[in-house]
């Protein structure tokens, strides 16, 4: 229940925040259902999610669902964010009011945070989440001797059960927020006089701004330069130790809270086991632990790849089959062409990628909520720290084999700034799924069907393709390591939150958000490469076009298989004369050292679209149907000769050269797009781009030249 119902102004804005792990999603996701959106926060990659609750039936109110943070002092991104809402910096201004979800179970880790936003005058409602589990832990809060100790009004809930979720519905249609009193005394930190002069400074009016604006006064953009000039100078003529600040105030802080707590809650024997120390006796076992990791994400990465595969099937069929009934419907002609083969496979290109997208963060969201997450970053933390990156980083990775755009996106959990910037650099190492066919033809040419004892010598060498680009991501971390200059706090906390079972419903609306959020922000970018690679392809200066076309001549018996030997020579021959032929004899020079042809450059070009797209670039190239089987377009490449040195077109040499350029070169224009999005700049995917085509180019080169 609450306790204080006086009339104030309308509400237009609350921010609901809490810290991780404490059921702050989900009472976010019962007070605005799907009537949610997600964007981001200028000059930053975090998502802002922002919901509407409706209070009457023609006045609804913006609910802005804050990221998980421990305190107002930001480390991460994230918490950047956090600081930056409460303290009115972001466009929006200052919420009207706080809604603070806190864990019952651990309210001195919550309330910490909860009593900071409490000084900075916002006000406030306080929601005890989690009440069943509080109640199994033996735990009972008195919520009227907390609300005259805090001064805010409080209301119970466990909203997984949707228990409570009434009564912080009437909280916010009554309006029930109060600004409390000061908790804690700003003058017992810094001197009182110095708080006063960086009030008159600023023009704030609480005490606790202008802690806060001592505490991050080096911090860039938070203030004018001309003022945090003047402030620096004051810090420093009252000889304040910035770092100590915070450690005053955290110990102050909790020692005020723990003496609150000891009034209002009250713990019972409880003899009950408690199945959360006997799952992690287990899952944090030093041996049985990762051991049931790497299983766990073995399963996952193979439900990843087998389920998406059909719905993928069928969006690319969906997509086909448009684009051919488009050609039955519109009049021939460039506009016919441009939908037919242009815009519709770009769409295509972007939606092809849902399935995965939506199946990967779906199972993020059941780890996450489930609370086996925390556990599973906790237990690889220590392995990946001397690579320069941290526990948070292997699942990106992992699911980096079935695709690099939600392994990307998956990076947003990782609170560090430089070890997510890593991440995201090295994830397109890990071989996708779209090299797969690559891979296959290619392994197929050079490599033997034999066995080594019970081994198939082909299969060894997939393998071997895939940990190539594990050994490629986790190198080129440790040279990222060394010279990107981010300076960032290198620890990780993490909550080790007790096993629930996971919601459904919330992870639902976490695939369709992710995916929606692809869909709109990267799938611009990918479209409109789409149809610029199209345009490339398609059309080339007039007059080598008909030269090409009239250089392939009628057969003299039109039967189906001749005539469409015959499309497939001119389809060849105008590739050549386009301009991404042109291209492609351009860069013929650079890449002929690498064993590689004008024809295999195309092929190169065009599988930047997507990397599948290489079989049938040189299916189309060396005359093979579209519609051969791949044994077929195995058996037609081992017979291509090169014109001018005789010698097999794709001989051991050029096959692996072929094969270690694909494991290191950069996947394909999905990911740069992704990339862009994810670092708010051109900067980062430049550097990765050019980064891992030299890898690949030297790599490339120094193997065909061993093997010539």
């Amino acid at each position: 229940m609450s306790y204080i119902t006086e009339t104030k102004k309308d509400l237009q804005q609350i921010a609901l925040v809490g810290v991780p792990n404490v059921g702050k999603s989900t009472v976010f996701n019962h007070l605005t259902g799907l009537n949610q959106k997600v964007g981001n926060y200028p000059g930053v990659t975090v998502d802002k999610k922002i919901g509407y609750f409706k209070v009457s039936s023609d006045k609804k109110i913006k609910i802005l669902d804050l990221p998980g943070t421990y305190s107002i002092f930001p480390r991460s991104e994230d918490e950047q964010v956090v600081f930056r809402v409460l303290n009115g910096f972001e466009k929006e201004g200052l919420p009207d009011a706080v809604l603070a979800v806190a864990d019952t179970v651990n309210l001195e880790r919550s309330l910490f945070f909860i009593t900071q936003i409490m000084d900075l005058g916002i006000p406030v409602a306080l929601v005890l989440n989690m009440e069943d589990l509080a109640e199994a832990h033996g735990i009972e809060v008195n919520t009227y001797q907390l609300y005259k100790q805090l001064g805010i009004p409080v209301v119970t809930s466990s909203a997984r059960n949707k228990k409570g979720i009434n009564a912080i519905e009437d909280t916010i249609r009554q309006n029930q927020f109060e600004k409390a009193p000061t908790f804690l005394q700003s003058g017992e930190i810094i001197p009182e006089k110095l708080i006063g002069d960086v009030k008159s400074l600023l023009g704030y009016e609480l005490d606790y701004q202008a802690l806060l604006a001592i505490k991050f006064v080096d911090e860039p953009n938070l203030l004018p330069q001309d003022k945090a000039d003047v402030l620096k100078e004051l810090v420093l003529e009252n000889g304040i130790d910035i770092q100590n600040i915070q450690i005053q105030e955290s110990n102050l802080r909790y020692k005020k809270i723990q003496s609150i707590l000891d009034k209002c809650i009250t713990r019972k024997d409880v003899r009950k086991i408690e199945i959360t120390r006997k799952l992690d006796q287990v899952f944090l076992h030093r041996v049985w632990g990762y051991a049931l990791f790497a299983t766990l994400l073995f399963l996952i990465f193979q439900a990843i790849f087998s389920w998406a595969s059909i719905p993928m099937d069928l969006i690319d069929l969906f997509f086909v089959e448009a684009g051919s009934k488009i050609r039955e419907l519109l009049p021939a002609g460039a506009l016919t062409d441009l939908v037919a083969e242009g815009l519709i496979p770009g769409i295509g290109g972007v939606a092809i990628f849902i399935p995965q997208i939506a199946l990967l963060f779906g199972f993020l969201a059941l780890l996450e909520d489930s609370g086996y997450m925390s556990r599973a970053v906790f237990l690889t933390d220590r392995i990946m720290r001397p690579f320069g990156l941290n526990g948070k980083s292997v699942v990106p990775l992992i699911s980096g084999m079935a695709c690099a755009i939600p392994a990307i996106m998956a990076t947003r959990n990782i609170g560090n700034r430089k070890d997510r910037l890593i991440t995201i650099l090295v994830a397109p190492f890990m071989s996708c799924s779209a090299r797969l066919p690559i891979y296959i033809i290619l392994i197929g040419l050079v490599v033997p069907d034999q066995r080594f004892w019970i081994f198939n010598l082909q299969g060894l060498a997939l393998m071997c393709m895939y940990l190539l680009g594990i050994a490629a991501a986790l190198f080129s971390a440790v040279l990222m390591k060394l010279f990107i200059k981010i300076k960032d706090n290198g620890y990780l906390v993490v909550e080790l939150p007790s096993y629930r079972m996971p919601r459904l419903k919330d992870v639902g609306l976490t695939m369709f958000e992710k995916s929606k959020t692809f869909v709109l922000e990267a799938g611009k970018v990918i479209l409109a490469i789409s149809v610029v690679l199209w345009v490339l392809a398609s059309y080339g200066p007039a007059d080598k076009m008909e030269q090409a076309e009239a250089s392939v001549v009628l057969p003299e018996n039109p039967t189906e298989e001749a005539m469409s030997d015959y499309e497939n020579k001119v389809a060849s021959k105008k590739l050549e004369a386009s301009y991404a032929g042109i291209l492609g004899k351009t860069i013929e020079p650079v890449i002929k050292p690498l064993g590689y042809d004008w024809k295999i450059g195309i092929a190169l070009i065009t599988s930047f679209a997507a990397r599948e797209v290489f079989v049938s670039t040189i299916a189309t190239l060396y005359s093979i149907g579209d519609e051969e089987e791949s044994a077929t377009i195995q058996d037609r490449l081992k017979k291509e000769v090169n014109s001018t040195t005789g010698q097999p077109v794709f001989n051991r040499a050029t096959g692996f050269s072929l094969l270690i350029f694909y494991a290191f070169a950069m996947q394909c224009m999905s990911t740069i797009a992704v990339v862009y999005r994810e670092t708010k700049g051109w900067k980062w995917p430049l550097v990765q781009t050019v980064y891992m085509t030299v890898l690949a180019y030297v790599s490339a080169l120094v193997v065909y030249q061993l093997l010539s």
